[in-house]
């Protein structure tokens, strides 16, 4: 996977073909708000000041870049660094999303948050974001990922907010985040955080912006250890939000391959419903307001995805990932 003219395409909120708001005229008019005040938050220098003294004081960042020499003798030699986000509050690089737009939502006034979630790393930290800035969160899980994620479930709860289960279709991160839409389609003055690089634009260039702190630490702590860039990044991608954030970082380094690992499942010879493998068997499609590579039935529709790792199962990608694949 690599990039052209970092991702970006010229008409915003489309990465070359992909991208997009294909949804109903009362939820373009939302993230048309959304849009404005995301703008109107990067060039107001307090709510800057206020995101990095989060990230610093409550996240825990910069995260570390631990070199495993262990394992990269297992794997025939090499070296191997991993950034991680896995030592950030609450586990994970959710948190660096869920808070910048927990703090975009005040700055609009809202008081009540709507989330999705898949593995219960994005519910967790949109729970802790709303309880550290005094908001209301909903979250919407599939009711099959509730069954295997009971400690995230727990501690969602624990953190204050409401978990629904979605029972509809797989019971899986798709089908929460159908409800999540359409709770805020009936509940507009709520603010939906999404978890990833998908969904209607603005969603991947906020999120995207949010994670691209991934990104430029990573570069900036290679280039301070080893006084050169890495040969290649390579990173998980469902969404794709955490792939997204560090790749961000080496668009523009032409000397850096850049590699998404997708989720095989039971393999994909196996065929439609037995993996997630989107950027690998999907076709250019239309999925929760965007158009993307898609998983596809023999109708035409999203096909069930299947994955160990409940966060990855989802029959989507982020549009700038469907770019950065078709570009090279």
């Amino acid at each position: 996977m690599k990039q052209a003219a970092n991702g970006q395409a010229k008409e915003r909120g489309f990465y070359g073909p992909y991208g997009g708001r294909y949804v109903p005229e009362g939820i373009a008019m939302l993230l048309e708000e959304l849009e404005r005040a995301f703008d109107g938050a990067l060039a107001d220098g307090e709510f800057m000041a206020e995101l990095d003294r989060l990230m610093a004081e409550y996240v825990g960042r910069p995260s570390a870049l631990t070199e495993c020499v262990n394992l990269a003798g297992e794997c025939g030699g090499g070296r191997l660094f991993l950034k991680r986000e896995d030592l950030n509050h609450t586990g994970a690089h959710k948190i660096n999303n869920a808070i910048g737009q927990a703090l975009l939502a005040k700055r609009m006034g809202r008081t009540r948050l709507i989330a999705e979630t898949g593995a219960g790393m994005h519910g967790t930290a949109s729970a802790t974001a709303a309880a550290l800035m005094g908001l209301e969160c909903t979250v919407y899980m599939g009711a099959e990922d509730v069954k295997r994620q009971a400690p995230n479930v727990s501690r969602m709860k624990a953190l204050g907010a409401k978990v629904v289960p979605v029972t509809a279709g797989q019971a899986t991160l798709k089908e929460a985040v159908d409800a999540a839409l359409d709770a805020w389609q009936e509940d507009p003055e709520a603010f939906y955080l999404l978890g990833s690089v998908v969904g209607p634009s603005p969603y991947p260039e906020i999120v995207r912006y949010f994670q691209s702190i991934i990104g430029r630490e990573a570069r900036a702590q290679m280039l301070d250890r080893e006084g050169r860039l890495p040969d290649e990044v390579a990173a998980c991608v469902g969404g794709g939000s955490n792939a997204m954030g560090i790749f961000s970082g080496f668009l523009d380094d032409a000397g850096v391959a850049l590699t998404g690992v997708e989720p095989a499942g039971r393999g994909l010879e196996h065929g439609i419903g037995a993996h997630a493998a989107t950027l690998s068997v999907g076709k250019p499609a239309k999925v929760h307001g965007f158009s993307t590579y898609v998983l596809l039935d023999d109708r035409g529709e999203p096909a069930p995805v299947h994955s160990v790792a409940a966060g990855l199962d989802y029959p989507g990608v982020g549009p700038e990932h469907s770019f950065l694949k078709d570009t090279g």
